[in-house]
């Protein structure tokens, strides 16, 4: 029985013990925090936007850690359909700076640090925060690009620590959209920028706010670099007190794409091409043989439909919070798969057929101008969809052409 009591008590108070460990424990009076911003990359699109981190550095306790929101598992089950549909848990993940900064050197991606001028009290808050956040139950969360992401989640947790003392000045144009911001960093990659474009809609469009554009890490640096902190006593002061880069960028020539392989430049390639069959089928028609295009518009089309239910999935079935409201779902019409096949069909009759291609063409029209896609391939696409619904509505194989007589053949002799 006594035993029995001794191995209870021990459990109680290995347990005691383990429950308060699990807590942040008290920092130092020399402990800092600091926000770390890392530059722009060019190793895949998730680092074209840079990332956040704070680090709570307390040399009194041994501490030196920084907080990364923004870790996910590549290999979760059904990686790419959680992935598309905004559904891909991720997680706040710990390290060492130490641990990150050879990767950032070899990625020649600039690391900044911004030391805090919080009070003891407001620091021991933001690590508590941080050290709740981290606890295994509560490390997950859903990701949203413009909403709740790598940069947010730190702005957030430092509003959070300080209440209302942290004072924003609002030093970004206050003016540009969501979108606008996302297509400063995607300049040398065009082809993630047209896709990008293509699958956000109008909540793309909305004014970000100086509050709201912190979504990139460089807009929360730079408003912090600004911000003031209210003091108990009324007055404010700096809120960085200091910032030094750990590591300076080196100016380096970067890989761009040559002007051959922009889309603009290849749908415009495309277009003149499908504008050059265009023609030919035209010419065959009034002759009255048959095209031999309907193979053409099958695959352009069904390719534009596929696109299209893609748009319409992202919409309807996904929770990034701005794929809603597309207008290029208009000119991207999902109906065409499998209608395209009804509609070059040749049991299909006349009238059907130039009503289907009408009213391709009208949205096609109506799409394209509430379009807000950059570059131009776009509107390029398109056109050149719109060329193969004006082929449509023209001469078809097998009408006869009335040529008429030259006025003077027609006069009576005198």
């Amino acid at each position: 029985m006594n035993n029995l009591l001794r191995v209870l008590l021990l459990s109680l108070c290995t347990l005691h013990s383990s429950l308060f460990t699990a807590k942040a424990q008290p920092l130092s009076p020399a402990a800092q925090v600091s926000l770390i911003t890392y530059g722009p990359g060019n190793e895949d699109i998730a680092s074209s936007f840079g990332h956040s981190e704070i680090r709570i550095y307390d040399p009194g306790m041994g501490l030196d850690r920084n907080y990364s929101y923004g870790g996910f598992d590549y290999d979760a089950d059904y990686f790419i359909l959680k992935f598309l549909r905004g559904t891909l848990p991720y997680h706040i993940s710990a390290h060492n700076l130490n641990q990150v900064m050879y990767y950032y050197q070899q990625t020649n991606r600039s690391v900044r640090e911004q030391t805090l001028n919080f009070s003891l009290r407001q620091k021991q808050r933001l690590y508590d925060l941080l050290e709740e956040n981290y606890r295994p139950e509560n490390r997950l969360y859903s990701y949203r690009f413009y909403y709740d992401n790598c940069a947010t989640r730190p702005r957030d947790r430092l509003m959070q620590a300080t209440g209302d003392s942290l004072l924003f000045q609002n030093v970004l144009d206050s003016t540009k959209t969501f979108r606008q911001w996302m297509n400063d960093y995607l300049g040398e990659k065009p082809w993630e920028q047209f896709g990008m474009n293509l699958a956000i809609g109008y909540p793309a469009d909305e004014q970000a706010g100086s509050l709201r554009a912190m979504y990139l890490p460089n807009n929360l640096h730079d408003q912090l670099a600004r911000a003031l902190i209210r003091q108990p006593n009324g007055q404010t002061i700096p809120a960085v007190g200091d910032e030094r880069p750990l590591f300076i960028q080196a100016d380096i020539a970067k890989k761009t794409l040559p002007i051959v392989l922009f889309p603009a430049f290849v749908f415009s390639v495309l277009g003149l091409l499908i504008g050059w069959l265009t023609v030919r089928q035209y010419r065959r028609q009034q002759a009255g043989q048959p095209s031999g295009l309907i193979w053409l518009d099958r695959l352009l089309f069904g390719f534009v439909g596929l696109c299209g239910w893609l748009l319409f999935l992202l919409w309807v079935a996904t929770d990034h919070g701005v794929t809603a409201w597309n207008p290029a779902v208009l000119w991207l019409m999902p109906f065409h798969m499998p209608l395209i096949f009804w509609a070059t069909n040749s049991r299909t009759s006349v009238k059907q057929k130039r009503a289907y291609f009408s009213i391709t063409a009208l949205f096609i029209i109506i799409g394209a101008v509430l379009s807000h896609v950059p570059g131009g391939a776009d509107t390029i696409l398109a056109l050149t969809l719109l060329i193969r619904c004006v082929a449509q509505l023209g001469p078809l194989p097998g009408r006869q052409v009335v040529r008429l007589q030259p006025a003077e053949s027609l006069r009576k002799p005198l």
